[in-house]
């Protein structure tokens, strides 16, 4: 598959985000070419600021291979993670992430201009489906006002 399929299967994952009333991020993580787990914002649902998109992947692929690094996998997220969900993707000493839309305002660069706040090992790509992620989020803030 490629990077657009998998943040298509990200997109679903925002979808049932938004769906739910939560910001609309989802993720998936993938190793050897298969989606070992997946996550969405559950911020609201959990009453849980730390429920984020990438930290439910993170945690649900950890459980899943019994594992607490991930440097064969990728993660694939709808929006730019933020400083928090880097501090746990570096931890993880994950291969490489992926995201489709920038975040300006909560993304890792609005606070990490010079330096990654990502492992040295992982590479970042960005830019993946954009229009379609960053869509989705102006949608549902648009409905929100």
């Amino acid at each position: 598959m490629t990077d657009e399929l998998y943040m298509q299967q990200a997109l679903k994952e925002a979808q049932r985000a938004f769906d739910e009333g939560e910001v609309p991020v989802g993720a998936l993580i993938v190793m050897n070419e298969r989606i070992i787990a997946r996550g969405y914002n559950q911020v609201e649902k959990l009453t849980d600021p730390t429920a984020h998109a990438e930290i439910i992947a993170l945690t649900a692929a950890f459980n899943f291979l019994g594992s607490k690094y991930l440097p064969e996998a990728t993660l694939y997220v709808t929006i730019q993670p933020c400083l928090m969900c880097s501090g746990a993707l570096y931890w993880s000493k994950i291969g490489r992430v992926v995201y489709g839309a920038e975040d300006e305002k909560n993304g890792y660069k609005r606070v990490a201009q010079h330096i990654s706040p990502f492992h040295p090992k992982t590479v970042i790509t960005g830019g993946i489906l954009q229009k379609e992620c960053a869509q989705l989020i102006k949608d549902f803030f648009k409905a929100r006002r």
